[in-house]
């Protein structure tokens, strides 16, 4: 090739060149501006994964009692309300008196008239007058009177029902005048000083979970100390047909104040930590169907879509495994609702993801 060909041709590259250059930066300096916008990068560091629950404060099983009527019988006194503390043999409610001491007058007079045939047979075979068989036989009968007996004398102590435990009244369905059915609870106690947090958790949560978790009890508003702390005793091995959750029961292990069973509070679970995680603000996670997407700002301030997958997430923080590389910069607030290909305008410094 002639040097001068060679010329021209290297200075037609050059144009070209120069036109393609000229045209990117026309296109970046026609594009949309986003100002207000603010960017981080991503980095790499531990990350602990969270999700955040709301509880039940509960009795402990083993600490809570149920007490119904020993038979059918009126109601007469109530002497409890719900939330009302109680002391163990404390009387809560009474039931009538009546049908439960003709029942003891009745089953002891039977039991006296057993026991005294029982003695003249037991003298007559021992005459040999009465036959031995007609000793067993009353040996038979008196040992079911005597047993009636017992029954009743028992049904009469229970017709006061008494607390067996220490604790709270949570429950009180007796009313004053009504017929007690033995198969309906009137009256629930628990233990206070021995609570339990009760919760549902989605499936895939409750199968990354471990008995013996630490479980942070939150107070209230942002930034709030927090209430206490407890650790996972129970993980339920099915889920729910109605909910299609799993249930879980965590011990309190230590509060700030006094809980009130039945009240509800905010639960901070931990599921574990990842020692080398790519983390980004939550705020940066755009949905974008059943997926997410995150904005990241190229060399020239323009934000390109690109889809990624979320790994575990915390109360700020979000793992990202797959789209995102370390020091790759990403628009954190203002990115809903953000176009592809947008000049980001700086609002702000550039900071980590996560501190």
């Amino acid at each position: 090739m002639r040097p001068a060909s060679c010329v021209v041709l290297l200075a037609s590259l050059a144009l070209a060149a120069c036109a393609k250059d000229k045209d990117e930066g026309d296109a970046v300096a026609g594009a949309r501006v986003v100002t207000g916008a603010k960017t981080a990068v991503v980095v790499e560091q531990p990350f602990s994964e969270t999700f955040d629950a709301t509880a039940v404060v509960s009795g402990r099983p083993g600490h809570m009692a149920t007490l119904s009527a020993p038979s059918p019988a009126r109601i007469a006194a109530v002497h409890v309300v719900v939330g009302q503390r109680v002391r163990a043999g404390d009387a809560l409610v009474e039931l009538d008196q009546v049908a439960f001491r003709a029942a003891v007058n009745s089953a002891e007079a039977a039991l006296a008239s057993a026991e005294t045939q029982h003695a003249r047979l037991v003298r007559l075979a021992d005459a040999g007058i009465a036959p031995r068989r007609e000793v067993e036989l009353a040996t038979t009968e008196l040992a079911a009177v005597r047993a009636t007996a017992e029954t009743a004398r028992r049904q009469a102590e229970l017709s006061t029902l008494r607390s067996p435990i220490a604790g709270v009244v949570t429950q009180v369905s007796a009313v004053l005048g009504a017929t007690a059915d033995p198969a309906q609870a009137l009256v629930q106690m628990a233990d206070g000083s021995v609570l339990d947090l009760v919760f549902s958790l989605p499936p895939g949560q409750a199968a990354a979970l471990r008995v013996g978790a630490r479980v942070d009890m939150l107070g209230e508003g942002r930034g709030a100390a927090a209430l206490g702390d407890g650790t996972m005793t129970a993980i339920g091995g099915a889920v729910d047909s109605a909910t299609r959750a799993v249930i879980a029961r965590a011990a309190v292990r230590r509060s700030a104040r006094p809980l009130q069973i039945g009240e509800t509070v905010t639960v901070r679970i931990a599921l574990g930590t990842h020692p080398h995680a790519l983390v980004v603000p939550l705020e940066a996670l755009v949905p974008d169907g059943e997926e997410f997407k995150v904005f990241v700002v190229d060399a020239a301030g323009m934000a390109h879509a690109r889809s990624v997958e979320v790994g575990g997430r915390s109360e700020t923080l979000a793992e990202i495994t797959k789209g995102l590389a370390a020091g790759e910069r990403i628009v954190t607030y203002g990115a809903y609702g953000m176009d592809d290909s947008v000049k980001v305008a700086p609002a702000a410094k550039t900071v980590p993801a996560a501190k």
